[in-house]
């Protein structure tokens, strides 16, 4: 059995953040292991991942986008609130969550409960003080402001998007495996042109959330 299974989304993330908090990782017999990008492939590998390594604990870290004001590039957060934009219904202003049309995302059958639109995580190690606000897991990222609008309607209290968290919270919850989520913010969301982007900044401020975060 693996104490803590640390989740990076790509290759790219994983290069850039292992020399960070490999010794963090390593001091509670951790392992760190790639996810997958997008909802799809982080749900079904991190299943996997769950099934195989049997770890106490889970982290997902890497980079999301700002949603809004509230976080800068270049900082990162641990988040308690896990969204989901892009199950549903429609498109932008028409656009119905699957709550809204009364859908669960999975059974309820036998003692789970059916998940909704938002995850709230419960994991006493870790550090989330304030609560920075939601994190919104997305089908694909923001490509402009009238993206960032439509989110912000359905989800005020979102202030980052990503693609894989949801998925990853949703195959721990289901595994009752306690999950910690931190994002490094490398752009404001709907800004596609890279040259904006600080990708190095955001994963450095990730990791050293993840080295404050006690994992004991």
């Amino acid at each position: 059995m693996t104490r803590l299974l640390v989740l990076v989304p790509t290759e790219f993330e994983l290069e850039r953040l292992e020399r960070h908090i490999a010794p963090s990782v390593a001091a509670v017999d951790g392992l760190i292991r790639t996810c997958g990008f997008g909802p799809i492939a982080a749900g079904i590998q991190t299943a996997q991942l769950l099934a195989q390594l049997k770890p106490q604990a889970a982290v997902l870290i890497g980079i999301a986008g700002a949603l809004g004001t509230q976080m800068a590039i270049g900082t990162a957060a641990s988040f308690s609130q896990i969204g989901c934009y892009g199950i549903g219904a429609g498109s932008g202003s028409r656009f119905q969550t699957s709550s809204e049309l009364g859908w669960s995302r999975q059974s309820g059958s036998g003692e789970q409960s059916p998940l909704g639109d938002v995850i709230r995580l419960s994991n006493p190690s870790q550090v989330v003080s304030p609560d920075p606000g939601m994190l919104l897991t997305v089908c694909a990222a923001s490509d402009g402001g009238e993206d960032v609008i439509h989110r912000l309607k359905k989800f005020p209290q979102a202030i980052a998007e990503d693609m894989e968290a949801y998925s990853v919270a949703m195959a721990c919850q289901t595994t009752a495996i306690p999950l910690t989520v931190i994002r490094g913010i490398s752009n404001e969301a709907g800004d596609r042109n890279k040259a904006n982007w600080n990708v190095t900044a955001a994963l450095q401020a990730a990791a050293a959330c993840f080295n404050s975060q006690d994992f004991q």
